[in-house]
């Protein structure tokens, strides 16, 4: 816990906090992470993502790809308080880690860059916290690489934001290099030394004029929202340093501003300042508590934001506690309605994680062996149910591969790490297809699935071999017919017989199957007329052209039996032999899924993606701008099944990693000429 010290709020320590760092693929996020560590005495020295010894993106995976593909928690100290820092992944392939851990932190570090092709990617981020109403600050990073002014800098991330970015800090200049910064609200300067804290220095000539234009226009914004500020800026009043302090804390918790922070982590510059911005001004575990609508009290509530299985260390839950108090060996109660019991409580700390006793309040931790706790859940000790504090929905999955195991004994081994490896990540997604009796793995994105298939083999030790999943094609009549199908056998004993007449005629596009009989003179006994439609199933499961068939009306018509011979089975073989063999006489047409396709991307990407979908035989019917979303567009277009597999590698190809789509069923179309023919060639290959 923290010392009992005042922030300029007059509040006491807040207790233990919690804070994300998030913000688009590669901005430096885990960097960041590892120079917080470093500068506030966690780790001797500072690692690389490129060296491959950093305590963020540690995994084999992360590793391997150098880039994060899940999040990473490490606990620190600064000034006497604790903060855990949850670094995020910045691909959107991997987002729904960070969907699911911010809804329990007390704040937000956006890690950006001044790169407009990024600005995409920065937007969804800052959507996903505004809508959240999680208080945000932006850390305008590699400041050291900057080649424009900070104000048009900032004019061009504005878009990205819906509420107004406060510039808190503006550069010291020397010829074309940014040498550190001014802290407006401080009123102080700093030269960067690096890794090392910077060094105080005294702001004279130009310097000290644009430090007081910069300052004013921070007052200004923070004026908007609070009108004795206002008039004493009318007034030519200079405000009080702690007023502006109360005020920069209260408008960023209030979500009213977004403060915007200068710095380098490569070279651990302006991390001090940003730590004592998260200090004086980030809020603690019980406005936390509050926002998300949950009652303090002695009672342990927690939420669970990720859930990880280790190879010999069991499940954890990695929990972060809003108040009450938790001891191991403690029973809880999920939001499902589930109990478990805590089986050993973990501290999240860089080197390597030790046992705790309890947690309190504000603490994250992991909690060990809790079998019926989900990623998402709430926990709770008492004997009131809270319901669930946050629901976080996986994005919908964009690409898929089938998939099965190398060797056909570890089938129930698949089966097992499979669940292991959603309980991991929920945003993978899996259904077995019941015709090809493969398993379809579905995720986010061709990285998404690859790093996957890694964690399968590596973590849970199961080699899998993985293709393009089967389309649903699926094929239809276009002429009637009348046809008998007659079965006969005799081996002694009594034999087999059957006769049916069948009259089949196609369905209008998604009439399905029917089934109907006027046979009249009793010349097929009721009872066999079960089996009659049963063998006309069989017969529809596989047609000429390879397969099932559909938009078929079959009725039973005649036939005739025999008293001694005739049996279930064979009416069931007579029927299937009539559509065998009257279903290449019907003209079959091959038939294709067509899907709904709905595509959200930034409006400078909308040309790219209408020749993306009229090259994949996509039809467009209309655009649209994106509702609530400044500078996106709203794609529609109907596309065949066959079409949007790899949609996705290309749709993020061409919107910076940004664009993404929904899909939807919307109904058969038949196919003809040379691609039926492919496309009945390859089957009948692969078959």
């Amino acid at each position: 816990m923290g010392q009992d010290v005042r922030s300029p709020l007059g509040l006491k320590a807040l207790g233990p906090r919690c804070i994300a760092l998030v913000g688009p693929f590669q901005s430096g996020k885990t960097t960041l992470l590892e120079a917080i560590l470093a500068r506030t005495g966690a780790i001797p020295k500072t690692g690389s993502v490129e060296a491959g010894n950093s305590i963020g993106d540690s995994s084999p995976e992360a590793r391997h790809h150098k880039m994060s593909t899940g999040l990473t928690a490490a606990t620190t100290s600064f000034m006497g308080d604790s903060y855990t820092f949850l670094d995020c992944p910045g691909s959107i392939e991997f987002a729904h880690d960070m969907r699911a851990a911010i809804p329990a932190v007390d704040a937000a570090v956006v890690v950006c860059e001044a790169d407009e092709r990024k600005l995409p990617q920065l937007q969804i981020i800052l959507r996903e916290l505004e809508d959240l109403g999680i208080p945000r600050f932006l850390f305008l990073n590699k400041i050291d690489r900057a080649n424009k002014r900070i104000r048009e800098t900032l004019a061009t991330l504005q878009p990205a934001s819906r509420i107004p970015l406060v510039l808190r800090q503006i550069p010291i200049w020397n010829g074309e290099l940014i040498a550190g910064f001014v802290d407006l609200a401080l009123e102080r300067a700093f030269v960067y030394r690096e890794h090392k804290a910077s060094e105080v220095v005294t702001l004279d000539g130009g310097d000290l004029d644009r430090e007081k234009e910069a300052r004013f226009s921070m007052l200004e914004k923070l004026a908007d929202h609070d009108d004795a500020l206002m008039e004493q800026l009318l007034e030519d009043i200079q405000p009080p340093r702690d007023a502006v302090f109360d005020d920069l804390a209260r408008e960023l918790r209030e979500g009213l501003i977004c403060p915007v922070l200068l710095g380098s982590a490569l070279r651990e510059n302006g991390v001090l300042r940003l730590m004592k911005a998260l200090r004086h001004e980030a809020p603690g575990v019980t406005e936390t508590a509050k926002r998300l609508g949950a009652s303090s009290g002695k009672d342990a509530l927690a939420y669970v934001f990720k859930t990880q299985h280790l190879q010999h260390g069991g499940k954890l839950s990695l929990t972060r506690v809003l108040s009450g108090h938790l001891d191991d060996g403690a029973s809880l109660q999920s939001s499902s309605g589930e109990t478990s019991r805590v089986s050993g409580i973990l501290a999240v700390s860089c080197a390597h994680d030790s046992k705790r006793a309890s947690a309190g309040a504000g603490d994250t931790v992991a909690l060990g062996k809790l079998d019926t706790v989900k990623t998402g859940d709430t926990v709770y000790g008492g004997k009131t149910a809270p319901g669930a504090l946050a629901k976080v929905e996986p994005s919908p999955p964009v690409l898929a591969m089938a998939l099965s195991a190398s060797d056909r004994k570890d089938d129930v081994k698949l089966g097992q790490a499979l669940v292991r490896l959603n309980e991991e990540d929920p945003s993978l997604t899996m259904i077995h297809n019941s015709r090809t009796h493969d398993i379809v793995l579905w995720g986010q994105g061709e990285m998404h699935l690859r790093v996957a298939l890694e964690r399968l083999q590596d973590r849970f030790g199961v080699n899998v071999k993985s293709q393009p999943p089967a389309i649903g094609y699926q094929e239809t009549i276009r002429k009637p017919i009348t046809q008998r199908g007659r079965h006969k056998k005799q081996s002694g004993g009594h034999g087999q017989f059957g006769d049916v007449v069948l009259e089949i005629k196609p369905l209008p596009r998604g009439g399905g199957f029917a089934f109907d009989e006027r046979v009249v003179g009793g010349a097929v006994p009721r009872n066999y007329i079960g089996a009659v439609e049963e063998g006309v199933v069989d017969g529809l499961q596989r047609g000429p052209l390879g397969f099932p068939v559909i938009d078929v009306e079959v009725t039973l018509i005649d036939g005739s039996y025999h008293s001694v011979d005739s049996s279930d089975l064979a009416f069931r073989t007579a029927a299937r032999i009539g559509i065998s063999e009257a279903l290449p006489q019907c003209q079959p047409v091959l038939l294709e899924p067509i899907y709904m396709v709905d595509i959200v991307c930034p409006t400078e990407a909308t040309a790219k993606i209408n020749a993306i979908l009229s090259g994949r035989r996509g039809q467009i019917l209309g655009f649209d701008t994106r509702e609530g979303w400044t500078g996106w567009d709203r794609v529609r277009a109907t596309m065949p099944e066959a079409e949007i597999g790899e949609l996705i590698v290309e749709l993020r190809s061409a919107t910076a990693g940004a664009g993404s789509f929904t899909r939807q069923f919307d109904r058969m179309a038949e196919v003809s000429g040379r691609a039926a023919d492919q496309i009945i060639a390859a089957h009948r290959v692969a078959a």
